[in-house]
Order: structure tokens, then sequence, then C-alpha cells
């Protein structure tokens, strides 16, 4: 549940004008990140998806010697070997859920701004390092689907569409949108969740679904989070809309079973989202309203360099 009015801040699709500044607004402000920061990071974190042959030739002092070629060493009667190089290019998939409850905040920025600029900042990353990037944005359906391409203007196509996005449905339902990256993506590729994972019953079908976009991708959970998520402010008789069922209930915030109760429902589906996660193999950055992202996804690159290294 949220406060009356804060559900759907972003519901109009914004004037052209307004919406290309907006654009504008964002491309700076990750743009100076990814100068920055970030494309390092990224290229150092996310490799290639094998390498090719580039040529054979003499060897020298130090090679490996596994790398020696010895049909060309025994025809040529001195020791050549074989060079590759890493095969860059990836292709990289962002799942942006767009329910209701991912289209509202309390502190700082909307969970669907803080997703925009995420979103943003990893595929401006993405393009500078040759590699292609999509978008799919989902609600309880797949509502729209760029195919992964190259280019700053792309990028600039998926920033305007995130942020003119109106759905045509609040209610969640992330399983239908792991099946069908699943038939979309034809190759290994780099796929990234962006969700509050507020699935309530749900976790089982979406639980089969992602491992099953595992099982051939590779898989980052974003996981959008706000404080009100789990501590419900004491500020007496609340009146509250569910953002995906348009539901209104009256909440006595000054009761601590109601605020534990509104805890207990919360830390539920994070406990389900960390064992899902954990299970399956996959990687969860926590990406907070009130907190700038940076930190968390350096944290999340380093820690996939440690680990790959």
């Amino acid at each position: 549940m949220t406060p009356e009015g804060r559900s759907l801040p972003n519901a109009g699709v914004p004037a052209s004008a307004e919406l290309l500044r907006q654009v504008r607004r964002v491309e700076m402000r990750t743009r100076r990140l990814v100068n920055s920061r970030f494309s390092g990071e990224y290229l150092s974190t996310f490799k290639g998806q094998g390498i090719e042959f580039a040529e054979v030739r003499e060897y020298l002092p130090g090679d490996d010697i596994r790398a020696i070629d010895w049909n060309v060493t025994a025809r040529l009667g001195k020791p050549f070997v074989k060079r590759y190089i890493e095969e860059r290019e990836l292709s990289v998939l962002m799942i942006a859920d767009l329910s209701g409850s991912d289209r509202w905040g309390t502190r700082g920025k909307l969970k669907s701004w803080l997703l925009t600029e995420v979103v943003a900042t990893l595929a401006m990353s993405a393009v500078r390092n040759n590699d292609r990037v999509g978008l799919l944005v989902v609600t309880d359906r797949v509502e729209r689907f760029l195919p992964p391409r190259k280019g700053r203007r792309h990028v600039l196509r998926m920033i305007r569409d995130l942020l003119s996005f109106k759905a045509d449905h609040s209610t969640t339902n992330l399983t239908s949108a792991m099946d069908y990256a699943r038939r979309v993506l034809a190759h290994r590729s780099l796929v990234f969740v962006f969700s509050d994972f507020q699935l309530g019953d749900g976790w089982d079908a979406f639980g089969n679904a992602i491992s099953g976009l595992r099982a051939r991708h590779d898989v980052v959970a974003c996981h959008l989070v706000d404080p009100s998520d789990r501590e419900l402010p004491d500020v007496g008789m609340l009146r509250t809309v569910d953002p995906e069922t348009g539901e209104v209930v009256f909440l006595d915030t000054t009761s601590p079973e109601v605020r534990e109760r509104h805890a207990a429902l919360a830390a539920r589906d994070e406990g389900e989202a960390q064992r899902l996660f954990h299970r399956v193999g996959i990687d969860e950055i926590r990406l907070r309203t009130d907190e700038s992202f940076a930190s968390a996804l350096i944290s999340f690159f380093r820690r996939r360099e440690r680990r790959r290294r």
C-alpha cells in the first residue's frame, strides 16, 4: 500500500519539449558517471562471450608454450604460436518492471526514476564498449520491447520510452517477462532485471521462470528499494491506496501491530528474493531511492571482478 496521491505521479505522458528536457537531464547526469567511473568498470567486469582466432606468429620468449601451433612449427622448422582475441561484443537486455509499486517513492526519488537513471548508466557504459543494448518493459505482461542495438541514439530512445511510459496495466507478473526474454534472446546475453520484487504469492512461478532464463544467460537482479517498503511511519490514521489494484485501506499507523505486520510482509518478499537469487546463482544489486546508486554499482562491479579473477 502507498499513501494516496504518490502511486502514479508520472501517470501522464509529458509534453514533447518537457520529455526531451528530461531525456537530456538523464543523459547529462549519467554521461558524467560513465565517463568518470563506470565505462572501465563495466569493461573489466563483463567480458566477451568467447575468443576468436587472429593470427599465427613466431614464438617469442615468454609466450605460453600451450599456444604453440605444432603443425605450422613442423612445417616451417621453428616454433610459431596461435594468437586469439576476445570477442568483446555482448548483447545486454534491461528488463524494467514498471508495475504500480515501482512507480512511486517516498524518499529522494521515485523507484521508476531511479530505474531510469541506472538503466541509462549501464546502457551508456555498454554502448561505449561496443555492446548491443535492448529494453523490455513489463507489468503483468510485456508492454514494450526494443531489441538490442548499438549506439547512443538507441540508448536515448530507451530513456525516452522509460520516461514517457504509461502502463496499460498496474499489477505485477514477472514470469511472463522471463519467458519472453528466453524466446527473443537467440544467443547468451547479459540480462538486468529491475524490480522491487514484491511478488506476493507469485514466487514459485517466478522462480521457475528466472531459473530457466539463468540456465542460458547471465542474469543480474536490480532490487529497487524505498524505506517505506519496510518501515511504515507513525503518523496517525493514514488513507492508503494499493498502486497495483487501486484498493483503498485506512491504516492506524500508531498501532505497533500494524507497523509490524507491514514490516513482516516486506521481510517475507525480501527473504524470498534472497533465497531464490542465492539458489539460482544470480547476483543482486540493492538500489535505494534515498541513496546514490553509484556506490551500489561500483560495489557490484568489484565483487564480480574479484570472483572472475
